[in-house]
């Protein structure tokens, strides 16, 4: 089932790039922070988690489809949502 769009990916990739730099301007201001050291380390921790969560379905839509997920642990360190969206769209080519 192909629920995933190019259009989509991309739009929602750059959703989240906008919503990292308004983190990233907010949490690093000329002056003080003006997240608290809690919030900060709750999005952090949050973040961390969904990344374990989203390798662990990686992995799992790699063994449905017989294909080897590992190759795909580097770069999804490195650069997670990237990996994510190109894992996403070559996962789901149509095969002729």
């Amino acid at each position: 089932m192909y629920v995933w769009s190019k259009r989509l990916v991309i739009g929602l990739l750059g959703a989240f790039i906008l919503l990292e730099i308004l983190f990233w301007a907010a949490a690093s201001g000329g002056g003080e922070s003006q997240l608290s050291f809690r919030t900060t380390h709750w999005i952090a921790l949050n973040y961390f988690l969904l990344l374990i969560w989203l390798f662990v379905w990686m992995f799992d839509q790699a063994r449905v489809r017989g294909k080897n997920v590992w190759v795909w642990f580097i770069p999804f360190i490195i650069a997670p949502l990237p990996t994510l969206v190109a894992y996403v769209l070559i996962l789901q080519r149509r095969r002729h």
